[in-house]
């Protein structure tokens, strides 16, 4: 695979309690279950390696074969994470109107999948509701982990795509034994224990750490400074690391600086790649869409371009996950005088941008509130301690993207971590000149569900 351009997300969510103030104890091997823990050999695990050192207090993930998800779970995987997801941006958007932004619905939707896994009564259908899913958790959990199964296919060659997810938990709370294994089997996320109680700083930096370690550090900070205090129980981690180039590569002679209009009116000179290549097209509803495949033709970037220099704002207020698909669907349709896709000339401004944000305030928005209330919130598929002020509920849920585009392709990482607390025959005719010249909307997609890995704005590519 050529160059080495990426994106990475991550999400993170913090889980605590309103615990009283508890004496430091002798650190365990790992957390507490409310069961006997399962036996550390995992059957399909005889092919790791032997002499690979397993670091203190964490639970080996589940190996072997997954059965691919069906085109059913597939698309209600996919019509669910970007509903949730597009309703996010929405709302982060309204929260951030200046600068560029980008979110992961993807790993979203496969952190939160997890805590509702484990939410029981109003706090779970509120979830349900917010996310978009249709029924219990059980269909939710084997169809996230048959998704995961397949982004992380470890014998693709043409691109890399790497979801991992973890859960670190407070070494001397308990928790309850089939949600342990419920996570660690199907989102391969093993519990790491950690402590939180005597020792909260030292456990966001190695939560950092461990982050970092799997964005190619690009993503180093997901945790702020004072976001773990000493109530936090459990933190659940989910990381996406993208590393792709497109498939026919943009050449570094023909990038030249090109004016860019910003959404103040000014106009900059910005490095600007160009290129002549077959890719979907269409203009539709005073919007712009073309699509550049990666290595693979697996994955895409969907570029939306508003025809009014102004246009974002605009385009914006009426984008959600069914207009999307609108657009793609018409830039994926025969294009008259054409024989499949249209030649297009691309102009298109290199950029990289990173994005921060806490989600939680957003979310309350959508509706999801009780997950967040002290003494209201229900996650006793969690924990279920026999004292309530012990039982836990969401205190923020932290997000970070980085996405980096240049004339090889893309890099792009996120993070997500939720903190609990107490996705013709004749001539051919001439190509059709699109220039990203303006703020404009971009998107990385799996063709085959839909599934948005990423959704974002460019407001400013320098």
């Amino acid at each position: 695979m050529r160059g080495n351009r990426w994106i990475l997300p991550g999400l993170l969510i913090l889980i605590g309690c309103d615990c009283g103030p508890t004496a430091a104890t002798t650190q365990p091997a790992a957390p507490v279950v409310s069961e006997e823990a399962p036996a550390e050999e995992t059957p399909g695990d005889e092919s790791a390696d032997e002499n690979a050192p397993e670091p203190s207090g964490i639970s080996s993930p589940v190996t072997g074969d997954i059965p691919a998800p069906s085109q059913e779970q597939m698309a209600a995987f996919a019509q669910a994470s970007n509903a949730f997801g597009f309703d996010l941006y929405e709302k982060t958007r309204e929260a951030t109107p200046e600068g560029n932004l980008a979110l992961s619905p993807a790993s979203i939707a496969l952190a939160f999948d997890m805590v509702f896994a484990g939410a029981r009564g109003e706090t779970a259908a509120e979830m349900s509701r917010v996310m978009h899913v249709e029924g219990d958790s059980s269909a939710v959990n084997e169809a996230a982990s048959r998704i995961l199964a397949r982004f992380n296919d470890p014998n693709r060659e043409d691109y890399e795509l790497q979801v991992v997810n973890r859960l670190f938990g407070e070494e001397t709370y308990t928790f309850e034994q089939d949600f342990l294994t419920l996570t660690h089997a199907q989102y391969r996320a093993p519990l790491e224990g950690i402590d939180f109680r005597g020792a909260p700083e030292d456990a966001r930096q190695h939560i950092n750490r461990w982050v970092g370690e799997q964005t190619a550090e690009r993503i180093t900070d997901l945790l702020p400074p004072d976001s773990i205090r000493s109530d936090a129980r459990l933190v659940l981690v989910n990381a996406i690391y993208f590393l792709g180039t497109w498939t026919t590569p943009f050449e570094e002679r023909a990038t030249a600086d090109v004016p860019f209009s910003l959404p103040d009116g000014a106009r900059v000179d910005v490095p600007t790649m160009h290129q002549v290549i077959h890719m979907a097209h269409a203009n539709v509803d005073g919007v712009t869409v073309v699509e550049l495949p990666y290595e693979g033709d697996e994955l895409v970037m969907t570029l939306v371009v508003p025809d009014a220099v102004d246009g974002l704002g605009a385009l914006e207020e009426r984008l959600d996950a069914e207009t999307f698909d609108s657009w793609v669907t018409a830039a994926a349709a025969p294009t008259p005088g054409h024989l499949g896709a249209p030649m297009v000339s691309l102009f298109l401004p290199r950029f990289e941008m990173r994005t921060k944000v806490m989600l939680s305030e957003h979310l309350k928005a959508l509706g999801m509130r009780q997950a967040f209330l002290d003494g209201v919130a229900d996650f006793t598929g969690i924990a279920n301690p026999p004292d309530p002020t012990d039982r836990l509920h969401i205190s923020e849920a932290y997000h970070q993207v980085f996405v980096a585009v240049d004339e090889r392709g893309t890099e792009a990482a996120g993070a997500t971590a939720i903190v609990m607390g107490r996705g013709t025959g004749g001539p051919p005719p001439p190509p059709v000149e699109v220039r990203v010249d303006r703020p404009f909307l971009f998107a990385i997609r799996e063709r085959a569900s839909g599934a948005v890995l990423f959704l974002g704005r460019i407001n400013d590519p320098r």
